[in-house]
């Protein structure tokens, strides 16, 4: 199979553009997801590893606001 780059002539969204939405959508995503993994150490009682999706799951959400903070400054608000 051959991947060829998408350039933002199918999507219509410039490549940069694209791909700062999409890095935004998985840091949220994944702040979700660290909410899960987070209460399932803390039901195991294991602190160590819910301290790391903890950390996780900040840098996540920390990513996502960078990503929204650029996003509004090359969209609008």
């Amino acid at each position: 199979m051959t991947h060829t780059a998408e350039t933002g002539e199918v999507t219509g969204t410039k490549d940069k553009d694209y791909n700062l939405v999409w890095y935004v959508e998985a840091c949220l995503s994944n702040a979700l997801r660290m909410e899960t993994y987070i209460q399932d150490a803390e039901r195991d009682k294991d602190t160590e590893v819910a301290k790391l999706f903890r950390k996780a799951q900040a840098d996540s959400r920390k990513g996502a606001e960078l990503g929204k903070q650029l996003l509004k400054a090359r969209f609008g608000s």
